[in-house]
């Protein structure tokens, strides 16, 4: 198909390297350097969308980011993107694009019929229509979703790849327009590391789009050799095809690069986009501004573009979007549109609300012969799929009044001023001003290391903001430590002589605006100037309300269009001014990012990090199968061939407790405390003292949360005088060390303490059972194990199999045992030598589910398993651990109305009335005789924590929290079961053996 919209010359596409390309089913030609926006209006094709509520026809309407119809849904199956941006996506051979929110196709949308019924369906329509009968709720939901609404999720996986990285500057530069340029090419000749980001795939911003001298030639020129100059600097780092979509506390700016988006699929190799975080010294925001649409009727039919797009399709793309145009404007600059048409031979008629122009863009636009036509407003616009005519209006004293005419027209070109991008300045902490003399929002004061030049700053006159940004490149280097004489020289720039802008928000009464045709505000999210007037009308005078009430700024365009002139709408129609009005949040992301680019490598395998001890590689020779805990690859059980679960684990149990068993223990959190304030740190974060713990000894203790209920348990041993070990859970290390730093760094920053994660510095063997002691004498002989020299609860300093070790004399299991804690690098080479000496023992490997039944016939807690953040230490019977003359975190709370009350849930024992009836983790417990209703609430008294079969006891049991649970010892609760049986049991103390602890004392 024949491109007959191109230019036969002109713009920066090849046309050496002709493209072909597919829209709707449909093939098409482009050249490279071509968007798929500019091909397609090249085509012909202007009618490419549906809008997302009324379904109405849209075309392209801008040529940048801030386009808000053309989003289309590129390529599918795995490399699908929905809503991308048609103007954002650089022409490839192949590429596949399709529209979206039309079914089943473009022209012959089933939901176009909702243009019909568009005055009942205004803002707030689904918040109440769509209200009874109430179980109709999800069914509402479902087809509203399936009527309104943008592109489609992918259904397969992302077969692309995503990275990060980071990155350190002096100065950061956001922006490669021609301020951008120069305050980068001022900050990097003195030395600096300077960073400049641009989202364009070359630099230039704005002057890519129009015809200009700098130093008396073409201002392209200026620009390739402002960046070859900069490409030369050793400490400069250009990116380009690069988006900084967030501004976060001290400097950082979160940037997305993409990488080969612009190539064939088949062509894509390695990372697709990368994630930039870069810490800069200084940041300069170049980040140029919006030109504002004008609200009148119609004003979203195909054909009706911005001006400053017109201009940038003719001198980038070489595309005339039309051959008859009317150019809408309330400013100057709308003229250089008209310029722009003219001398493609299009017909133009400019409509300008001003009585008299005094500028020189609008007397060069009369010297070509362009009809003006001031104190006039276009009033609406007419066509069907395309702009055919434009209706004129006389304009006076702030209204459209007398005889309206028609010109018939193919292109509408609006202007309503420019609107400086803010979104990372808000960002970065600072407040937008309103400025009366520029009309649009401005930066305030900075709240970080941070300055905007050139437009972004509110300065569009080129000549004055290119030595401001010379300037301000300068001082950002000077800040960051580098002085230089060397200053490049200010670009001459031809200043051009502007009348003042005409504040235009809405063409009409807001009396027409509800009568008349739509007057559209946020063209993505179909929101007219009636549905904020409405809103007004309804008592919603926050912007924030008034933007969730009529959905204006939301979706992928965050209002980048419209959002000013909802603002003034709004104003005028509470009486207010505009920055009493205020603005809505910039919040990230202002311009789309894929969910890839943020989740990077981590998925699927690599979501969380895996962890493996020291003899991992032994477990997996030996046949462990693993469970994750804490991130942790720790063996769950050795089953031998031909076992089960069940039976691995009760050959497990009764070899520890009729012999020796050996768990790998290394991946309990272990923190290193050391500091003269230590023992104050230890008695705040512990409930039971501390101070007079002796060297050499273990103690073992409970963390509350500041809501008095368990955080977490563990053993602490001392070391030295200023010197502890702390143990935690393994899923809790590092929430237990992040605790304690919040404290330290918040609340006791006088504390002289440090700490230090050595989790994985230390491998840790329990060696556990009655022969635990013949094993440990046969690798270890410069420590005497018998119990007056190494009691319970303490810790000695030796070597075992020749590394030097730590033993501990803990138990979990409640029989004789140590804590070997070794260098992990010496860990394997010990593990295999503590096998070799039980061997004569039979001693045998266990993983994690024996480990919890052993602890579990002990009645020993599992911080997370047999608590859930809701229990106190009173609630699991370990009162003794409060201490009572002492403050620490969560005392005052476990004296609540709430925490003392009698009936909480309190931890027991239960025995099932069927000793070979294992109850189910998580069941519900019911007082006997609780009818069990499938329809109606059943009052719950508890629930079951843990469960599992005691081949020692050869019976099951299992640990539970109930409702006044310590007070009912020997009574009978029910249990529910989900397959329709009622298990009945006994509430008993949790410890189910050896309740007088003998065992672990054994001599």
């Amino acid at each position: 198909m024949s491109q007959k919209h191109r230019l036969g010359t002109g713009g920066r596409i090849n046309r050496g390297k002709p493209l072909s390309f597919t829209f709707n089913g449909r093939v098409y030609q482009g050249f490279q350097g071509d968007t798929l926006a500019s091909a397609l209006l090249a085509n012909g094709v202007r009618f490419v969308a549906r809008s997302f509520k009324y379904h109405r026809p849209r075309g392209i309407m801008t040529a940048d980011v801030a386009e808000p119809n053309a989003v289309v849904q590129l390529e599918g199956g795995a490399y699908t993107v929905p809503n991308a941006r048609a103007t954002e996506i650089e022409l490839y051979q192949g590429l596949v694009a399709t529209s979206v929110n039309a079914e089943p196709d473009l022209e012959r949308d089933r939901m176009a019929v909702n243009q019909k019924f568009a005055r009942f369906m205004p803002a707030g329509f689904y918040y109440k229509t769509f209200m009874w009968p109430r179980k109709m709720w999800p069914r509402y939901e479902q087809k509203i979703r399936a009527a309104a609404g943008l592109g489609k999720a992918p259904t397969t996986l992302d077969a692309d790849r995503y990275d990060k990285c980071y990155a350190h500057c002096d100065v950061l530069v956001v922006g490669g327009g021609p301020t951008g340029l120069a305050a980068a090419h001022a900050a990097a000749v003195t030395g600096a590391r300077v960073m400049l980001v641009d989202d364009q795939c070359e630099l230039g911003g704005s002057l890519l789009s129009a015809r200009a001298d700098i130093n008396g030639k073409p201002a392209l020129q200026w620009v390739a050799e402002i960046e070859a100059r900069l490409r030369t600097l050793p400490d400069v780092t250009i990116l380009t095809r690069s988006n900084a979509f967030g501004y976060q506390d001290h400097n950082l700016v979160t940037v997305t690069q993409r990488l080969t988006d612009h190539l064939s699929v088949s062509m894509r190799h390695g990372s697709r986009e990368l994630l930039w975080k870069i810490r800069a010294r200084r940041v300069i925001l170049a980040t140029g501004a919006h030109e504002r649409p004008i609200v009148f009727g119609n004003n979203d039919l195909p054909g009706v573009m911005m001006a400053s797009a017109v201009s940038a399709y003719i001198h980038r793309y070489s595309v005339l979007p039309g051959r008859e145009a009317v150019v809408f404007t309330n400013n100057d600059r709308g003229y250089q549109a008209a310029l722009d048409l003219k001398a493609c031979g299009a017909r133009v008629t400019v409509v300008d609300p001003r009585a008299t122009t005094t500028g020189a863009l609008p007397a060069a636009a009369k010297r070509q012969g362009v009809a003006v036509l001031n104190g006039a407003v276009v009033v609406a616009a007419a066509g069907k799929t395309h702009v055919t005519s434009v209706s004129v209006a006389p304009y006076a004293n702030g209204k459209a009044d007398g005889k309206v005419s028609k010109i018939a027209c193919d292109l509408v070109a609006m202007s309503g001023g420019l609107s400086p991008v803010l979104h990372l300045f808000a960002q970065s902490g600072g407040k937008a001003q309103w400025s009366d003399d520029k009309t649009c929002f401005v930066p305030g004061k900075s709240m970080q290391a941070e300055c905007s030049i050139g437009a972004a700053a509110g300065e569009f006159n080129l000549a004055l903001a290119l030595p401001l940004a010379l300037e301000a490149g300068t001082e950002a280097a000077k800040a960051a430590g580098f002085v230089t004489a060397r200053r490049p020289a200010a670009p001459k720039v031809s200043a051009v002589a502007e009348g003042p802008l005409l504040p235009l928000w809405l063409v009409g009464s807001h009396e027409a605006a509800a009568r008349g045709p739509k007057q559209f505000v946020d063209f993505q999210n179909d929101v007219a100037a009636a549905d904020i007037l409405l809103a007004a009308r309804e008592g919603f005078e926050s912007v924030e309300h008034v933007k969730r009430y009529t959905a204006m700024g939301f979706g992928t365009d965050q209002g980048k269009l419209g959002n000013i002139n909802g603002m003034a709408i709004l104003a005028q129609a509470l009486g207010k001014s505009i920055p009493e009005t205020g603005t809505t949040t910039f919040r990230p992301n202002y311009t789309p990012v894929t969910f890839g680019t943020f989740a990077g490598r981590e998925v699927g395998d690599f979501l969380d990090p895996v962890r493996k001890t020291c003899v991992h590689e032994w477990h997996v020779a030996n046949g462990a199968l693993f469970e994750d805990v804490g991130n942790w690859k720790r063996p769950w059980y050795f089953p031998k061939r031909g076992e089960d679960l069940h039976a691995a684990v009760k050959r497990e149990c009764l070899a520890v407790r009729n012999s020796v068993g050996i768990l790998d223990a290394s991946t309990l959190g272990k923190i290193d405390i050391q500091g003269p304030d230590a023992v104050t740190l230890l008695n705040w974060m512990y409930t039971n003292p501390w101070g007079k713990l002796e060297v050499g000894k273990c103690r073992y203790g409970l963390m509350l949360d500041e809501n008095g209920m368990v955080f977490d348990d563990g053993v602490t041993v001392r070391l030295g005088e200023q010197h502890f070990m702390m143990t935690t859970t393994t899923g809790g290390a590092a929430r237990v060390l992040t605790w304690m730093e919040r404290w330290l760094q918040t609340e006791w920053p006088d504390l002289k303490v440090r700490l230090s994660s050595v989790t994985d510095h230390w491998a840790t063997f329990a060696v556990v059972g009655p022969n635990s002691r013949k094993v440990l004498r046969k690798v270890c002989a410069d420590i005497d194990f018998a119990n007056a020299a190494f009691p319970f609860m303490s810790y000695r300093n030796g070597t075992v199999a020749g590394a030097r070790a730590r033993v501990m004399r803990i138990s979990f299991s409640g029989e004789l045992a140590y804590e070997v804690n070794v260098p992990a690098n010496a860990g394997r080479a010990v593990w295999e030598a503590l096998m070799a000496a039980g061997a004569e023992f039979d001693i045998t490997p266990y993983g994690t589910e024996t480990m919890h039944v052993l602890r579990a016939e002990k009645g020993y807690i599992i911080v997370g398993q047999d608590t859930d953040g809701s229990v106190t230490p009173y609630d699991l019977g370990m009162g003794g651990l409060v201490a009572k003359s002492k403050d620490f975190l969560g005392k005052r709370s476990l004296t609540r109305s709430d925490t003392a009350k009698e009936g909480r849930k309190q931890f027991v024992g239960l025995l099932t009335d069927d000793a070979q009836c294992v109850l189910p983790e998580g069941a519900q417990i019911v007082a006997p005789g609780t009818r069990v209703s499938t329809t109606e609430p059943t009052p719950m008294i508890g629930h079951v924590t843990s469960s599992y079969y005691s081949p020692i006891l050869q019976r099951s049991i299992a640990l539970a929290v109930v409702k006044g649970g310590l007070g009912k010892m020997g009574e009978s609760v029910a249990i529910p079961l989900a397959d329709g049986r009622c298990v009945h049991a006994k509430i008993s103390s949790p410890v189910f053996y050896d309740s007088e602890g003998v065992r672990q004392n054994v001599e």
